[in-house]
């Protein structure tokens, strides 16, 4: 028993076992606190509500796990530009909706081409660059309209309010995308050479670039990745606003690196699974649900709370890692002196 405990810790899964039942234990807490709250519907809300928070938190975990200090504070700010220069589109010009949606996405992965080109063969820092092109995009939002602008394209509205039902239950457009998202990422750093390529950057760049792994190539296309989701988590996010502001999405890329991080992605890269990162969402949106529910609490102490169990997951992870490395010292230790018995023999 002590062996499969000292195992599992060592496990790279070990973060996302933990998400999961921090997650059933709150979930429990608010099934057992308040009355309604164990249903299909307020379960799916989860999803509803941070539908552009998951898909945000997709695009950054790719940065993270590609390792380097893989990071993207531009991400908030991608999604204000993308809800402004949707609007804007939308008030000033006949355009379709279906026009401005892709046009939109083009500033993304614009926005992560600059990222990762500067990051890539600049050699800069990822928290420098990303932090520029936070206040780029920021800027150019300001730039468009300083005030609120109002989406009032009746196309437009039409998706935002589309649903889908399941029995009872419904579940909204954005937050169809966010899981169809979920799925690809999923399959994309598990099943395929790309993802696995990802994987071994972040866990050693040095060694992949050995195994003939186009290293460049892969951290110029995780932050398209990321620019990409931080545009289309726009466009679910102004269905859910259905305007253009400068304060949209403030603080997003904070919120989107703590899901991930407590979702079991490792800030030093080269650990991470895209359904822990949605688990890291879900319990933010637990915590709020259960503030709402109790009708007192204000809502900033989600934020409290998140930021406690942020630090808790990074203590975890050091200690995780440290036991894994003394696992590993054991199991050298013990194949060199079988070794060495052998040689003797």
């Amino acid at each position: 028993m002590r062996k499969f405990m000292s195992n599992l810790v060592a496990s790279p899964m070990f973060s996302f076992y933990v998400t999961g039942m921090l997650f059933i234990i709150l979930f429990g807490f608010g099934s057992v606190s308040f009355e309604g709250f164990f249903s299909p519907q307020v379960f799916l809300n989860l999803f509803i509500d941070n539908a552009p928070l998951i898909i945000v938190t997709v695009g950054i975990t790719f940065t993270i796990i590609s390792g380097g200090g893989g990071i993207d504070l531009s991400v908030g700010a991608v999604v204000s530009l993308t809800c402004m220069t949707l609007a804007v589109l939308m008030r000033d010009t006949s355009l379709s909706p279906y026009v401005c949606m892709p046009l939109v996405l083009l500033i993304g992965i614009a926005v992560g081409l600059i990222n990762g080109f500067f990051i890539t063969f600049f050699k800069l820092q990822p928290f420098i660059v990303t932090l520029g092109t936070m206040f780029l995009c920021r800027g150019l939002t300001a730039m468009l309209s300083r005030d609120s602008v109002g989406i009032s394209n009746e196309e437009y509205g039409n998706l935002a309010f589309t649903s889908f039902e399941i029995g009872d239950c419904f579940i909204s457009l954005g937050a169809a995308i966010a899981l169809v998202m979920v799925v690809i990422a999923t399959i994309v750093l598990r099943y395929t050479s790309f993802g696995r390529g990802v994987y071994a950057i972040g866990g050693n760049e040095q060694s992949a670039r050995l195994m003939g792994l186009r290293v460049d190539r892969i951290r110029l296309s995780v932050y398209v990745i990321s620019g990409f989701c931080a545009a289309l988590g726009g466009i679910t996010y102004s269905w859910i606003m259905l305007s253009g502001y400068t304060l949209h999405g403030l603080g997003m890329e904070m919120d989107a690196i703590a899901s991930s991080v407590i979702g079991g992605t490792q800030l030093m890269g080269g650990v991470g699974f895209i359904p822990g990162t949605v688990l890291g969402v879900m319990i933010q949106g637990t915590i709020l649900t259960i503030i709402s529910f109790q009708g007192t609490l204000s809502a900033w102490w989600t934020k409290i709370v998140v930021g406690v169990l942020l630090c808790l997951f990074i203590v975890m992870q050091a200690v995780v890692t440290e036991h894994r490395n003394k696992l590993m010292n054991l199991k050298a230790e013990s194949s060199n002196k079988k070794q060495k018995q052998k040689k003797t023999a």
